[in-house]
């Protein structure tokens, strides 16, 4: 009927019908470009739907649509039907000079050259990138002649020049913006017949000269690349500048030139790494940013967690496929990838899931996460009614769901926990806050395909259908608590429920989402090393071995946390007393040991210690004045 089962998926997130040897918009493969495909009626040998394996291959090489990020085949859900796919690398070639580039990080940059000698012919190519909206790509001058290029606007390319008759401006327009960060190319061309102007593969726009006055372009100063004469100069790449045949070398160039970086790798290759929790660097003409769409958080960085507090009774639903697919499309391929969310259908299968996620509570049972499918399969984390983490897989095989049970550790204590699961076939790799991860493997009876996914659940489980018991148990009340920075594959349902974002269409929550990040440090430390552990015993020495329990319910984390706070504080009070207590006692030892001697004034002149006395003490001589005195009695 026309419609293809299978396409690949290039650099635009766009899909592409055609195949190697071909070409784009033919939707055929090398074979039917050649006409000699193994059944005539068909252009791909695989088309045949022979019993015999039957190949289609060749080289994409139209640039703009490469890499390939995903294939998608289809058709394959019949007895005996079965295909091979595989995506050969990347290969670059091409002429050094045509890569020769340089990077303008400020508007006042520029890179200065010998005069361009261009009297009476000019040709000048070159490609740019930039998400300026203006600025000059380069300018040379003489007394009144000049030459110049420059972006006039984010649509206006403009090569303007005098020779002598007055200014003379050429300017091409484009209906898309030319600052999308996106190469494009210029060619500007002079004569003593005609000038001409030609962005990308915009019409050319042509300028005759006049029949009569000057026609020799005389220049005199240093042709500048960038900034010139104080005009704000281009912010971007420029590569493989051309003029009149001659490449010139922008890269030795810039490499002594402040202001301006060679090459085009841009800031991502310098600092890409500061993207975190799989963020996306995106170049910009001065700097970069993180693209988050991707993620389950947020902020310049990703660093930021995207949380919601969920009251008793409340529940988020994701659904897989859009609420406007229609069944007749969602049921007419199989899709081999999940990379894109919004490309899922009833029958998808997956072979591999990453699950991640942030939580606190204090109530259990509850259900925190759900994956229902339209057929038995599901997956679930769940707190059980003791408070432990338990993981449970149905995918088919076995009589009952495969459980992993975290029962050595309480969940439900209040505090912020991680859960990373990550299911590759049969293998699975559980990792619990900061604690090593541990490998698990589902039954050799189980299936390794989950069948059909539908919908995930935040909270409470709502789907119509037979629930697994225990998750029936679990839902009632449902979740209380704090989930965050919640990841399936590329979905981020938190994310899209409190960003707008073109998966918001997808959720449905019953109840008032709140927004908050309660649910996203954990506080467990890593275990120590040997070496810096001081509570570590050497094997060969005789211990008294002491069992701490750690069951959340005997001491628990808010308990042992209250005990440091207050054990801290009692310390900080005794400290204080214990420095007192020294001051007053180095103060008292002080005192005791000085003496002071009351001398008399003027014992220093006096002849005796008793006539010292006698002229200080003027009492003294009234007392000797007296006893001078006889009575007669």
């Amino acid at each position: 009927e026309g419609n293809p089962y299978t396409w690949w998926v290039g650099k635009a997130n766009e899909k592409h019908y055609y195949w190697g040897g071909s070409g784009p918009g033919i939707q055929k493969c090398a074979c039917g470009i050649e006409r000699n495909c193994t059944d005539p009626k068909y252009y791909c040998n695989c088309d045949a739907d022979y019993k015999q394996w039957r190949k289609d291959s060749g080289m994409l090489s139209y640039k703009e649509h490469l890499p390939v990020s995903q294939v998608v085949v289809g058709d394959l859900d019949r007895p005996g039907s079965e295909a091979k796919v595989s995506v050969g690398p990347v290969r670059c070639q091409g002429d050094r000079n045509y890569w020769n580039a340089a990077s303008f990080v400020t508007s006042s940059s520029y890179l200065h050259f010998s005069t361009f000698q261009g009297e009476t012919s000019a040709d000048i190519s070159f490609y740019f990138k930039t998400s300026a909206s203006d600025g000059v790509f380069l300018e040379n001058l003489g007394n009144t002649d000049f030459i110049k290029l420059e972006l006039k606007s984010a649509t206006e390319v403009s090569f303007s020049f005098d020779v002598g008759n007055g200014p003379v401006e050429i300017v091409v327009r484009s209906l898309n913006p030319l600052n999308d960060d996106q190469w494009h190319r210029v060619n500007a061309e002079r004569n003593v017949k005609q000038a001409s102007l030609q962005v990308d593969q915009l019409p050319v726009e042509v300028r005759k000269a006049p029949t009569e006055g000057h026609t020799r372009l005389e220049l005199y100063s240093q042709l500048y690349v960038g900034a010139a004469g104080g005009q704000r100069g281009f912010l971007g790449c420029i590569r493989s500048l051309r003029m009149n045949g001659v490449t010139l070398d922008l890269e030795e160039r810039a490499k002594v030139t402040p202001g301006v970086k060679p090459g085009c790798s841009g800031h991502c290759t310098s600092y890409g790494m500061y993207c975190a929790n799989g963020g996306k660097c995106v170049e910009k003409y001065n700097g970069y940013s993180c693209d988050c769409s991707r993620t389950a958080y947020d902020g310049p960085f990703c660093i930021k967690d995207v949380g919601a507090f969920f009251e008793e009774g409340m529940w988020l639903r994701y659904n897989f496929h859009s609420p406007g697919t229609s069944m007749k499309d969602l049921v007419s391929r199989t899709l081999l990838s999940s990379a894109d969310p919004e490309i899922t259908a009833p029958d998808l299968s997956l072979n591999k899931e990453e699950l991640s996620f942030s939580f606190s509570t204090t109530k259990s049972p509850c259900v925190l996460f759900y994956v229902s499918s339209y057929t038995p399969d599901f997956i679930a984390v769940l707190v059980n009614p003791i408070g432990n983490l338990q993981i449970r897989y149905n995918l088919g095989g076995t009589k009952e769901p495969y459980n992993i049970d975290i029962d050595h550790r309480n969940m439900a204590n209040g505090q912020p926990h991680t859960v990373n699961v990550t299911r590759n076939g049969r293998d699975i790799i559980l990792q619990l806050d900061h604690y090593p991860p541990t490998s698990y493997s589902l039954p050799a009876t189980s299936d390794i395909q989950f069948n059909s996914p539908k919908a995930l659940f935040l909270g409470k489980v709502i789907e119509i259908g037979k629930i697994d018991q225990d998750i029936y148990k679990y839902n009632t009340p449902g979740f209380t608590g704090c989930l965050s920075r919640v990841q399936f594959n590329q979905i981020a349902p938190l994310k899209a429920a409190l960003r707008p974002t073109n998966a918001s269409s997808h959720v449905h929550i019953q109840g008032e989402l709140v927004e908050s990040n309660c649910g996203a440090s954990p506080l467990t430390i890593p275990p120590m090393s040997a070496a810096t552990d001081p509570w570590h015993l050497d094997s060969g020495k005789v211990a008294i071995i002491a069992d701490f329990p750690y069951n959340g319910q005997a001491i628990g984390d808010g308990v042992n946390r209250n005990s440091a706070i207050i054990g801290g504080v009692i310390a900080v009070v005794i400290f204080t007393i214990l420095c007192t207590l020294v001051f007053l006692i180095r103060y008292m030892f002080r005192h005791k040991g000085t003496y002071h001697t009351n001398e008399a004034k003027g014992a220093e002149s006096a002849e005796s210690a008793d006539a010292a006395i006698m002229n200080n003490d003027p009492n003294f001589t009234e007392t000797i004045d007296e006893s001078k005195k006889e009575w007669l009695i």
